[in-house]
């Protein structure tokens, strides 16, 4: 699939969590990809996200998340998504997030989720190779 425009990435940062250097870090990096990065800053909610994805048209919805709450923001997003028939987006994400529960987050779908220290490379990969797979325009 040859794609005709950049991928579009929609960067968010869910609940009361204020620390973004790292969403920030990884928006630069995809930015710097070459992907179409939408930045949507702190404290949004989970409907807040999904609509700007959709208004977006994002190929990606990618949530930072450090303040424990993974386990009730991924699936909040992931039932919204679904109900928006959003079915060929990827939600992907990273943090501190326990392995247990990245792989309990998987099961219901959400994409890889990676921990800090991650490579910018291997998250720009990952995104992209979805992206190629799963998305036609």
């Amino acid at each position: 699939m040859e794609k005709n425009r950049p991928i579009r990435v929609l960067v968010a940062k869910v609940g009361l969590d204020g620390h973004d250097r790292g969403a920030k870090v990884i928006a630069t990096a995809l930015r710097d990809a070459g992907m179409e990065v939408i930045y949507t800053g702190l404290r949004q909610t989970p409907e807040m996200v999904v609509n700007a994805a959709l208004q977006e048209d994002v190929d990606a919805i990618g949530i930072s998340i450090l303040s424990g709450a993974h386990n009730t923001v991924f699936p909040k997003v992931m039932t919204l998504m679904k109900e928006k028939e959003m079915n060929d987006v990827l939600l992907t994400g990273g943090g501190i997030i326990p392995e247990d529960d990245m792989k309990a987050l998987q099961q219901l779908g959400v994409g890889k989720l990676f921990a800090p220290g991650t490579s910018t490379q291997e998250i720009a990969g990952y995104i992209t190779d979805w992206v190629k797979a799963n998305r036609s325009f």
